[in-house]
């Protein structure tokens, strides 16, 4: 399916949209910019000029990624806004506040401590809530394996380690940056193997994955000689299967 020829009338539209991945925010001539990934998603929303907002969680809502998002807005047709819950919440009500929106993109860092920090202000139910309601939910790294089971991070350390609370509207595992460390791919195939995470899927960076409701819809990626894996547990091991993008270029 080509985005492009998506009419905002369609059902499709309706549907329940999860783009998860490795790519997030764009440099362009020193300017943060949308990556043609965040710009997939909000065309997604079928908005002429959809609500965005930022959530920055798992960097412990880090000013510097608030202003690249808002820098990386300005010119476009978005609305944006953010949701910041260190040290308390931006927002007097957080439902209300992220139900309103089209779109929520949720930045990078460390996924178990996001995940810990959401249940905290009940932000599983609130997200879920919002999936069901059509809001597309998008996110870079840490902001990608959360809606799944789980998988591999960073976030105990520089040993990679399994995490396996995600708040698995997904039933598979992630894995993220597969071509970037080196460490990411063995280990996520490990865990997947002596079944810590389940069958799952994985992503270079640039790559995204889009889900429809539960199922993978397709893989789309921002340059040539990017791909997202299939990686399967068997009963020798597991069986990893390349799975060719949609470029958005």
């Amino acid at each position: 399916m080509v985005i492009g020829e998506i009419s905002r009338g369609d059902t499709y539209l309706m549907s329940k949209h999860i783009l998860a991945g490795s790519a997030g925010l764009a440099i362009e001539d020193g300017i943060w910019r949308l990556g043609p990934i965040m710009r997939y998603g909000l065309q997604l929303t079928g908005k002429p000029s959809p609500r965005l907002c930022y959530i920055g969680t798992a960097g412990g809502d880090d000013a510097t990624w608030t202003r690249a998002f808002y820098s990386a807005c300005f010119g476009e047709d978005v609305t944006p806004g953010h949701l910041q819950l260190f040290t308390m919440p931006n927002v007097r009500d957080v439902r209300t506040h992220l139900l309103a929106q089209d779109m929520l993109w949720v930045g990078g860092g460390s996924v178990a401590n996001l995940l810990a920090v959401w249940r905290t202000h009940s932000l599983d139910t609130i997200l879920r809530e919002a999936w069901e309601r059509g809001v597309v939910l998008a996110g870079v790294s840490a902001g990608s394996i959360c809606w799944h089971v789980g998988g591999t991070t960073d976030s105990f350390g520089v040993e990679l380690r399994p995490v396996t609370n995600g708040l698995g509207f997904l039933p598979y595992s992630n894995g993220v940056h597969y071509d970037s460390e080196e460490r990411r791919r063995p280990r996520f195939q490990k865990l997947i193997a002596d079944g810590t995470l389940p069958t799952g899927y994985a992503t270079d960076d640039g790559v995204a994955l889009h889900y429809v409701g539960e199922t993978l819809h397709k893989v789309v990626a921002e340059a040539s000689g990017k791909y997202a894996y299939h990686v399967a547990r068997t009963s020798t091991g597991v069986e990893e299967t390349r799975l060719a993008p949609e470029n958005l270029g």
